[in-house]
């Protein structure tokens, strides 16, 4: 949030001070269910988590990903009982605040409730992205186009650099998130390896040719927001 909305001292120490309980969950663990009644809203602190719905035979759709300094469920200030799952993806820490707080902390202070408002339509905004993705998108351009995102929100998170991140996701998790199957996700990357666009060692993920991966999923960073700082550097 802090990129999202300029706050002032006052306001920062106030977030601060939110009454917050962090818990650590492993790979593939549940942090939210879907449905079921939500009193508190997490940010995750450190790890890589994902939301999710899954179909009636048991297969699993990837809504989103999310990475430290995310806020996955500000919708639940709202919309108490969320239509997805949120589970983690590599051991994660989240923390959880409850909702009455963040409501009396925004009723007392506009500042803030813009913020959240804004991190919410961001949110929105990726989720839009995503089911462009999904509907229009070959699986070359879906592919690219979720590590050009993922890239330049980890860059403004501070988490990677000179166009190289950790890479966690494995092709079930990949699947889950472009629809494929998973067969499918290891002959889209070795095709993207082979062109020089990305290569992919040890969890480490380089994106060998940023104007090209960039040009293949025709990706537009707008949508995400970021500090004019980020976006040029990455470009």
């Amino acid at each position: 949030m802090g990129s999202a909305a300029r706050l002032s001292k006052t306001e920062e120490h106030a977030l601060r001070k939110l009454p917050v309980a962090s818990r650590t969950f492993e790979a593939q663990q549940d942090i939210i269910y879907g449905g079921a009644t939500s009193l508190h809203s997490c940010v995750v602190l450190d790890g890589w988590t994902c939301c999710y719905q899954l179909l009636t035979e048991g297969k699993r759709q990837i809504l989103s990903i999310h990475v430290p300094g995310d806020m996955p469920d500000l919708q639940g200030l709202h919309l108490p009982q969320p239509d997805f799952g949120m589970a983690a993806i590599t051991r994660a820490v989240v923390a959880f605040v409850p909702h009455t707080a963040l409501r009396q902390l925004s009723d007392g202070s506009p500042t803030i409730a813009a913020a959240l408002w804004r991190e919410t339509l961001i949110t929105a905004a990726i989720h839009r992205a995503w089911i462009t993705s999904l509907g229009r998108r070959d699986a070359r351009q879906r592919f690219a186009h979720l590590i050009c995102e993922l890239y330049l929100r980890l860059e403004a998170a501070g988490l990677a650099s000179d166009h190289t991140m950790w890479m966690p996701l494995r092709q079930p998790d990949l699947a889950d998130a472009l629809g494929l199957t998973s067969v499918h996700v290891n002959r889209t990357m070795r095709s993207l390896r082979l062109d020089g666009l990305i290569d992919l060692r040890s969890r480490q993920l380089v994106i060998q040719d940023w104007d090209g991966l960039r040009a293949l999923a025709a990706f537009s960073p707008q949508y995400l927001r970021l500090p004019n700082k980020v976006v040029p550097g990455s470009s």
